[in-house]
């Protein structure tokens, strides 16, 4: 929000500056044209502006090259002018015209030829922030939810991550605005995606490249990044299961966090014996509920007189759902009784 408020008062001023600068330019002309000069003022702001949004869309390489080009192109014009036109520069009244020919011509050349060969610059400065993002199937394209969620940041530690890491620039501003956000809550998700970023890119063996790329016409960031998973070629790394659907229907390798952590849970099967610490009642009447250590549910039958307490269970079930793995079980005393009860020696009305 302040950001929003800043342009507006920077714009507010530009607008005022060109005003004010195009009414006093025109009364040094004429009484009568302080009102054209002012008018001419807010047309030269409003062109400004115009140039600036455009500029914002190019490349810092590109820019940079075309600025070199048009220096060259109105070096090369003075040259020309100097060699060739030397006589003609004698006359005040060719001097100006020949010369402003000659740096629009070679300039509007050079300009051109920069802004096309900007991008083959290899800056070293511009490693970490390119417009061009490289293409790459081994790259990890990391979304908003699962910066936040932070888990990424142990798993490029461990290693396992192949390939460059990108980070899209659309992205930091989704998350620089989710910090700047009002709300409480948000704001310290916003910090901790922030702090996360801040640990990934200090791990000496993972490769961050922050980039440039948008897509201007798309306002959803979750189909900015399938855009650029196409234009990379790369995989999307995500826990929103969303982006998910969405990817995958377009062809997009995704890469969930929650299926990669669903994975690593220990297998349990029924019959195994677990001691659990009964926390809350279940839904359905004389549940308990427990959770291992990785957050997974366990719900014990006849578990809610027990709510406190460390148990043994035996497992009977295992769930596994969209949302995560659940367990069932029974109390190890209620399994040992029906077995008991099981074994007893009914004898029947013959033997009597």
């Amino acid at each position: 929000m302040n950001t929003v408020v800043g342009s507006w008062v920077t714009r507010s001023l530009l607008f005022i500056i060109c005003g004010f600068s195009g009414y006093f330019f025109g009364a040094g002309i004429s009484p009568l044209a302080t009102v054209p000069g002012m008018l001419g003022g807010f047309l030269l702001a409003g062109v400004t502006l115009l140039l600036e949004s455009e500029l914002k869309k190019a490349p810092l390489k590109s820019l940079l090259g075309s600025f070199v080009g048009l220096i060259l192109g109105i070096i090369l014009a003075n040259l020309i002018s100097n060699v060739f036109f030397s006589n003609l520069l004698n006359h005040q009244d060719m001097a100006l015209p020949l010369l402003g020919g000659l740096c629009g011509v070679c300039g509007y050349i050079g300009l051109q030829i920069g802004l096309k060969k900007g991008e083959e610059l290899n800056i070293p400065g511009f490693k970490l922030f390119s417009k061009t993002p490289p293409q790459n199937e081994n790259a990890k394209i990391l979304d908003t939810s699962v910066i936040i969620d932070g888990r990424i940041a142990d798993i490029t530690e461990t290693g396992f991550v192949e390939g460059p890491i990108l980070i899209p620039q659309f992205v930091l501003s989704e998350l620089q605005h989710i910090a700047d956000s009002s709300d409480p809550v948000k704001r310290t998700r916003g910090k901790r995606g922030l702090e996360v970023l801040h640990h990934i890119q200090k791990q000496a063996d993972v490769d961050v490249k922050i980039i440039d790329t948008d897509y201007a016409s798309i306002r959803e960031v979750d189909a900015k990044l399938v855009e650029l998973a196409k234009e990379v070629h790369g995989k999307i790394v995500t826990n929103d299961a969303n982006l998910n659907k969405v990817a995958a229907l377009q062809g997009i390798s995704v890469l969930n966090i929650n299926e990669l952590a669903n994975s690593l849970k220990p297998v349990v099967l029924p019959g195994e014996e677990m001691n659990v610490k009964i926390l809350k009642e279940g839904k359905e009447m004389g549940q308990g509920v427990a959770y291992l250590d990785d957050g997974t549910m366990i719900v014990v039958d006849n578990g809610r007189r027990q709510i406190g307490r460390t148990i043994d269970v035996i497992v009977t079930s295992v769930l596994q759902t969209p949302a995560g793995r659940m367990i069932f079980a029974r109390l190890k005393d209620d399994s040992a009784r029906e077995s008991r009860s099981k074994e007893t020696y009914y004898p029947l009305d013959s033997e009597l």
